[in-house]
């Protein structure tokens, strides 16, 4: 398992950190584990199964146009 940092997690999905957090809030994106006082880290799978989502509702919708 891999944990992903608040940077890589912000290259990887281009959202600002401000958006992850309310989407988070909102359920609508993996909850970051508390690693320590000041760190926080989202698990990597859960942030790519996210992807692999958005993805996938993506080709839905070009084979619906």
């Amino acid at each position: 398992m891999r944990i992903l940092s608040k940077r890589q997690v912000k290259e990887l999905v281009l959202y600002s950190p401000q958006h992850i957090a309310r989407m988070e809030k909102a359920g609508l994106f993996p909850r970051r584990v508390q690693l320590g006082v000041n760190r926080v880290g989202w698990v990597e799978a859960e942030v790519l199964a996210w992807l692999e989502e958005r993805l996938a509702r993506r080709e839905v919708q070009d084979e619906r146009s």
